[in-house]
């Protein structure tokens, strides 16, 4: 057997802080060690954190990492590198490729890719349109994370606004059903009104009034209203507006929930004020709000009214970003940093350690019923990040791993660094170097 130990840690996991080691056996941890207990002699190899955290590996429910069709943009290959270099060692990624992922076949297709090229573990939505109710109902619980809905503005046939269709796929639904919440009727009178307003020249800072809080609030209602007659497993994506959170409950643990909400790093890292200093660079559906909307999701995440942070990764190229507001697309990448600028909070003394690790490893593991994921426990594979708290760096275009080759974060400096990540106990990132011989593998999920 292969055998790893990690020494001198700070182990943050399942809302403790305490100094120990961890024995790792093949792709498993086999041992969590308190701190002055002895030690196993004679590891194949020994990684000293030196005092650095230690966390479970970051899952994150939402990344567009688009390919198949968009791969001038990213590629499995290449965002699943920059993922795990900042400790997202799973991914849940999402159905508006080209071609879309809208049949079992073209699914599986998509694991096939992810098992030659992703550093990371992976796990693929297939999506919903108006008409592949059957296509839908053939997902096997087991191996799929969750069905995608565009209940809002979309590319293509996935916009999902058939009354009929909707009352089916959540009556019906065999697994979790992650929803983007637009209403498309909203967007497209407040979009005529900016035209007439502005023409062509929309600014970009009317992106969140035309992307409004109305809207949003209007398609979530529907979604819970709907989640709530069928008693449908709802999960509703990067929310963005303090109104939408009335929806949630926090007076019952995740494990009760069957309607829970996911808030985005950028949600929580920016406003609108935001818009006149980086432009399209943070335009996102839905769009970054007003200040009092981060602060009240930002509450949201200590209350557990929200329930999981993640990235919603979109990268496009750095020219389609510099078009005008219309030809500009929505969407910018972020798994390489999402974990530093969640720990930049507890800096601040917004959350704690303890709190990110809950919201970005452990609930989206119980939410998801991730097999053997997401916690330090013996018997558990290991997927864990050392992370050091006091080594400071700066977000620059030497540094960034996505194919896009830019960030929204460019020149932000964070105090925390990644410098080690596991993925089933093979150390795939280590200061600064990916180790590209090592693969993750299919997500399972006990449903």
């Amino acid at each position: 057997m292969r055998t790893l130990l990690i020494t001198h840690a700070v182990i943050i996991n399942e809302g403790n802080r305490f100094p120990g080691s961890i024995l790792i056996k093949d792709d498993c941890i086999e041992q969590i060690i308190p701190e002055n207990a002895p030690l196993p002699p004679n590891a194949d190899q020994v990684i000293d954190a030196g005092g650095s955290y230690l966390i479970p590996g970051v899952i994150d429910d939402q990344v567009h990492f688009r390919e198949p069709g968009l791969t001038h943009k990213g590629d499995i290959f290449s965002e699943s590198r920059a993922a795990v270099a900042g400790g997202v060692t799973s991914f849940m990624e999402m159905p508006n490729t080209n071609p879309q992922t809208i049949t079992q076949a073209l699914l599986e297709e998509k694991y096939q890719r992810a098992s030659q090229t992703s550093s990371a573990n992976y796990s693929f939505y297939i999506g919903a349109t108006n008409d592949n109710l059957d296509e839908l109902l053939k997902t096997d619980p087991a191996r799929v994370c969750g069905i995608k809905v565009f209940m809002g503005s979309s590319t293509g046939n996935m916009l999902v606004d058939n009354p009929d269709t909707l009352k089916h796929l959540f009556a019906e639904s065999p697994l979790l059903v992650a929803v983007h919440c637009e209403d498309e009727s909203i967007i497209r009178n407040n979009t005529e009104a900016a035209r007439s307003r502005f023409g062509e020249d929309v600014p970009v800072y009317f992106h969140p009034v035309i992307r409004d809080e109305e809207a949003c609030f209007r398609s979530s209602s529907l979604a819970v209203e709907l989640a709530a007659k069928y008693g449908t497993q709802l999960h509703i994506l990067h929310l963005s507006t303090a109104r939408e959170l009335e929806l949630l409950s926090s007076s019952i643990p995740l494990s009760q929930k069957k309607i829970t909400a996911e808030v985005c790093v950028h949600h929580l890292l920016f406003q609108s004020a935001d818009y006149f200093t980086r432009g399209n660079l943070i335009k996102w559906n839905p769009a970054i709000k007003s200040s009092a909307d981060r602060e009240a999701l930002i509450n949201a995440v200590l209350s557990n009214k929200i329930d999981v942070v993640a990235t919603d990764h979109a990268p496009h190229t750095l020219l389609e970003k510099q078009n005008t507001y219309f030809k500009a697309p929505s969407g910018g990448p972020m798994v390489q940093h999402s974990l530093v600028a969640m720990l930049e909070f507890c800096r601040k003394g917004l959350l704690t350690p303890e709190k990110v690790v809950e919201k970005m490893c452990h609930a989206p593991a119980d939410l998801y019923r991730i097999d053997r994921r997401g916690y330090i426990r013996e018997g558990y594979y290991a997927d864990l990040v050392v992370v050091n708290p006091q080594l400071s760096w700066t977000v620059s275009p030497e540094n960034i791993l996505y194919k896009c080759g830019w960030s929204p974060l460019t020149g932000m400096t964070f105090s925390s660094r990644v410098t080690h990540t596991l993925v089933n106990g093979n150390l795939v990132y280590e200061q600064g170097n990916i180790h590209d011989q090592h693969l993750g593998r299919r997500l399972v999920f006990n449903r």
